[in-house]
């Protein structure tokens, strides 16, 4: 799997997992699914373990967890974390994204190359589970 994840992303996930209450085993699942023309839907936890069917990337010893499906689209990405005065959150950037140009948002410019895609993910959404 050709997925990069920097050191600011690293720091966050390895703090969410930290407070996460899962244990000392525990590792960040996420979960990423297509949202709106080249973008994507992205969701995490902190999992005690992984899943059936998840792969677990090591990070310099922090546990990802990625299911197949998310384990495809990640082929290629840089995971990112951005903490902006205006939002805080992962980001994703596909070098490789396209656009199909029907909804009027594409990502590619004037010259109809694509440009980088990014999703965010807002630090406000996380919460506790009980």
């Amino acid at each position: 799997m050709n997925t990069t994840i920097t050191f600011a992303a690293e720091r966050f996930m390895r703090r969410i997992v930290r407070f996460g209450g899962a244990g000392a085993e525990a590792g960040f699942r996420l979960t990423v699914t297509p949202g709106g023309c080249s973008g994507y839907s992205s969701e995490f936890s902190v999992e005690p373990g992984p899943k059936p069917g998840d792969s677990t990337l090591d990070v310099n010893g922090l546990k990802v967890f990625l299911p197949a499906a998310s384990r495809l689209m990640l082929d290629g990405v840089t995971v990112d974390f951005a903490d902006t005065p205006t939002s805080s959150g992962l980001t994703f950037v596909n070098p490789n994204a396209s656009s199909c140009g029907t909804c009027g948002t594409s990502n590619a410019g004037a010259s109809g190359v694509a440009t980088a895609t990014i999703a965010k993910i807002d630090i406000g959404s996380i919460t506790r589970r009980p």
